[in-house]
């Protein structure tokens, strides 16, 4: 379309261009920083996104292991109630089936020590992984505030090129070094 003299843009693209091509330096500074703040505000939200679907996926390896160890937990109850039933048997029992009760009691002590174990060892995956979750959170909550700055910096910047005071442009510059400060003081949380 541009062959023919015809060129469709949007309104905001209209005013930068507008400010470049009438040697307007404010507009001009405003529209590279606009653009160095838009790419840096996407590589956040990309780095944010990221860290809460990590986040997600260890609070989801917590829950998984919470409900394993829970049924370890259940399995170990119904072997102490065939214990306990045993133990029972064993005191009513003639003498000559007291060694089998006997016996039954002792496997059922054993089978007890070790699911006791597997579901102790299934609670500590799951603490384990929840402490992963809330580490992965961490620096997701500074990014969400670094993405916020960098979005109010572009609006001010905006604004700053349509009433053509300098001092929002300077308002820009501050939540944008903000932002960034807060972006990278991600790199340095582990």
């Amino acid at each position: 379309m541009s062959e023919e003299g015809l060129h469709v843009h949007g309104p905001h693209d209209h005013a930068v261009e507008h400010a470049a091509e009438s040697g307007d330096s404010l507009g001009s500074r405003v529209a590279v920083v606009t653009a160095i703040l838009a790419t840096v505000g996407a590589v956040v939200g990309y780095q944010g996104g990221a860290t809460q679907n990590e986040a997600m996926l260890y609070k989801n390896e917590a829950v998984l292991k919470k409900a394993d160890a829970s049924n370890q937990w259940a399995y170990y109850q119904a072997k102490s109630n065939k214990q306990n039933l045993a133990e029972l048997a064993l005191a009513l029992a003639p003498p000559a089936k007291q060694e089998f009760y006997q016996s039954e009691v002792e496997r059922y002590k054993k089978e007890k020590a070790e699911i006791k174990l597997a579901a102790e060892m299934l609670e500590a995956a799951s603490t384990k992984a929840d402490e992963s979750s809330e580490a992965a959170m961490h620096p997701h909550h500074r990014l969400a505030q670094a993405l916020t700055l960098m979005q109010v910096a572009i609006s001010l910047a905006s604004i700053t090129v349509l009433t053509r005071k300098k001092w929002l442009f300077v308002g820009s510059l501050g939540a944008a070094a903000v932002g960034t400060l807060l972006w990278l003081s991600t790199f340095f949380m582990h």
